[in-house]
């Protein structure tokens, strides 16, 4: 099969029209993409109001609010598209890594319709979704770059040569930059999800007025560890509290100061790794990728280097069903579907991935 790249999308002959499902963890995602014309739909469910109560995601009320919101979610985004159910070459749904009984509302679902359109389906990769998503931009990163992916679970940097050729270069020893957000709302009173409440005090904060450690900055390498920076923040908290100076612009400021070190470690680390690999195009993805400070200091790093980055729109860097339907439908451009059995794998190391060769051949990479 012979396809180009045009516009971030691999098109060819062989056009196919993929509906694509996330539901991961706490967000209901659905999408269409057409691999000749693009993204044509695409529509969310966040159960943000729901786990909020808990304080963080219940497993279990997750997966039934999915069988609740899915159908109802593809039949809207079908519709929006102008097309029917008969229309669908194909469905991509995410099979991992994320809550097991989330996973399998999705793969049913995928597997279900599959059967009853007599199209293919095929699970795929919930982080290779999250590098692919700047894929769907107008100005879509060529290969190769180096990839930071950060979210609530993963904090990652990986070397990408193409669709599926993925070199691990580093990543979090413990806790991801995304989980110590949301910890740390927790220890300043802030309600889930944790991360853009933590932004939005930071910026009430005064600069410099703490000052928390780097993790890891000070040695080389390219993994990653926050969960010493979570205890300092903790441990800052306690501090305030039994002092009696536990102020909402304490608060403020000691988000700024967490906030502060998680984007210069993540800078730090990120330039290491431009170097190191000599690539000059850097892409980040996955929830934190919307953080605006890191966003900032990520382009300020790249400028030094002559260098480029390259993020989705904001409601593309959280969970979401456009980058299953685009990941899902380059590789079934290439061939791959699943077979009769729902595939739900709850840890998915990414190299793993088995790669698409026509990356190369057809324009993908400079």
């Amino acid at each position: 099969m012979r396809s180009v790249l045009i516009h971030g999308n691999l098109m060819g002959p062989d056009s196919m029209l993929i509906l694509g499902i996330e539901t991961s963890c706490d967000e209901t995602g659905v999408a269409l993409f057409d691999t000749d014309r693009g993204l044509l739909a695409h529509a969310l469910f966040s159960q943000i109001d729901m786990h909020a109560d808990y304080g963080g995601v219940v497993p279990e009320l997750a997966s039934r609010d999915h069988v609740r919101k899915l159908l109802p979610l593809c039949d809207q985004v079908i519709a929006e598209a102008g097309c029917t159910r008969k229309d669908i070459d194909g469905i991509a749904y995410t099979a991992g890594p994320g809550l097991v009984g989330a996973l399998m509302v999705g793969g049913s679902v995928a597997h279900a319709l599959g059967f009853a359109l007599g199209v293919p389906v095929l699970g795929v990769h919930h982080m290779e979704g999250h590098l692919l998503a700047p894929m769907l931009e107008d100005n879509p990163p060529a290969f190769p770059f180096v990839a930071l992916l950060v979210s609530g679970g993963h904090t990652q940097l990986v070397r990408v040569d193409g669709i599926g050729e993925y070199e691990m270069l580093g990543e979090s020893v413990d806790d991801a930059a995304g989980e110590a957000f949301d910890k740390t709302a927790k220890m300043l009173g802030l309600d889930y999800p944790g991360g853009p409440r933590v932004a939005a005090l930071a910026e009430k904060g005064v600069p410099d007025r703490y000052r928390f450690p780097r993790p890891m900055t000070d040695r080389p390498g390219l993994d990653f560890s926050f969960s010493g920076l979570k205890t300092y923040t903790l441990n800052t908290v306690n501090a305030a509290i039994d002092a009696g100076e536990f102020s909402e612009q304490v608060k403020a400021d000691i988000a700024l100061a967490f906030e502060a070190a998680v984007v210069d470690t993540l800078t730090i680390k990120c330039r290491r790794a431009l170097e190191q690999t000599g690539c000059r195009r850097l892409v980040i993805a996955g929830g934190v990728s919307a953080n605006k400070r890191l966003r900032a200091g990520l382009e300020k790093m790249a400028r030094k280097l002559q260098a480029h980055v390259f993020y989705a729109r904001p409601e593309f860097c959280t969970d979401n069903g456009a980058m299953i339907a685009y990941a899902g439908a380059q590789r079934m451009l290439a061939g791959q579907q699943d077979g009769e059995r729902i595939v739900a794998v709850p840890r998915w190391p990414m190299n793993t991935l088995p790669p698409i060769n026509e990356a190369r051949a057809n324009g993908l990479v400079d």
